[in-house]
């Protein structure tokens, strides 16, 4: 490599690296959609997911009306 081309290369990437850097300081968006997918894949959230819906299940099950006995007519 020619020293000038070496230098060019050099430049271009103390540029990136500098504006790498800038996105990196500047303050990222607090953003909820930042959140989507962050917990796919992992086991141990998938359990705690699983034992939520069960704990959903349960206290419907709970909460739910109790069927109504039907009165019989008095005579």
């Amino acid at each position: 490599m020619t020293q000038s081309l070496l230098g060019k290369r050099v430049a271009a990437l103390a540029d990136e690296v500098a504006s790498l850097k800038t996105r990196l300081i500047e303050p990222q968006r607090k953003d909820w959609r930042r959140t989507i997918g962050m917990f796919t894949d992992n086991p141990g959230m998938l359990e705690i997911f699983e034992e939520a819906l069960k704990f959903r299940d349960e206290n419907r099950r709970r909460t739910r009306p109790k069927p109504r006995r039907s009165r019989k007519p008095k005579q």
